[in-house]
């Protein structure tokens, strides 16, 4: 089958959630994952399931997500987080928005499967800058895209330069200003893997950090 859209999964430490999230990767789709300084072995594992692994030194989300989409060929790029808490077959519904001319990008919107999965200071972090961008922008998003689908040609072109957690927070303002059309469908949030741990919602100061990140891309 010819692959047409490449998942890009940022990885640091995720040795323990990737067996279980490429399993359910659907047919067609090419993995790449992108090591962020791993010390658990993740390239080793992806590499053993046949993913395409980028080493990527600069440490930040945003700097592991750009170096994946840059390493994807494909005409159109998903994102996804790689701890085994979203679901990579509801990409699908994304793919097709954007595939049919519907939206540029798709986007999803995280709905927790249990109580616990999405801690309130996490939860509370996320509110404000959606808040703070309803505001300023108008942008009537529910999350801060979480998981996504669009061209990879528009991605590159639209230059967003956030390497750390404002990544995806830059990226709706810009695509925004760009008028793009974006779509939102909820997906099924679960708890990480075990043997993984947050790097934002795993404690109150990861939180802090992210929403430090997201207040430096803010309009």
């Amino acid at each position: 089958m010819t692959t047409t859209c490449d998942l890009v999964l940022p990885c640091r430490d995720e040795a323990a959630a990737l067996p279980a999230l490429l399993a359910l990767v659907p047919e067609g789709m090419r993995v790449v994952v992108v090591d962020n300084g791993s010390t658990d072995g993740t390239a080793d594992v992806a590499r053993g399931l046949g993913a395409t692994v980028v080493e990527e030194r600069t440490p930040g989300y945003g700097a592991a997500v750009h170096a994946g989409v840059e390493a994807a060929t494909a005409e159109y790029v998903a994102v996804l987080d790689g701890d085994g808490s979203m679901d990579p077959r509801d990409l699908l519904p994304l793919l097709a928005e954007v595939r049919d001319g519907r939206a540029t990008m798709a986007v999803g919107r995280r709905r927790p499967s249990a109580r616990g999965v999405w801690p309130w200071h996490a939860r509370a972090g996320n509110a404000a800058v959606l808040a703070w961008l309803r505001r300023r922008t108008g942008l009537a998003v529910r999350d801060i895209a979480p998981a996504r689908v669009c061209r990879r040609a528009d991605l590159l072109d639209l230059g967003v330069v956030d390497r750390r957690f404002g990544y995806p927070v830059e990226l709706l303002v810009r695509a925004q200003r760009a008028g793009w059309t974006i779509s939102e469908h909820d997906i099924a949030y679960h708890p990480r893997a075990e043997g993984t741990r947050s790097k934002v919602s795993g404690s109150v100061s990861g939180t802090v950090r992210a929403a430090r990140d997201f207040a430096k891309v803010l309009p």
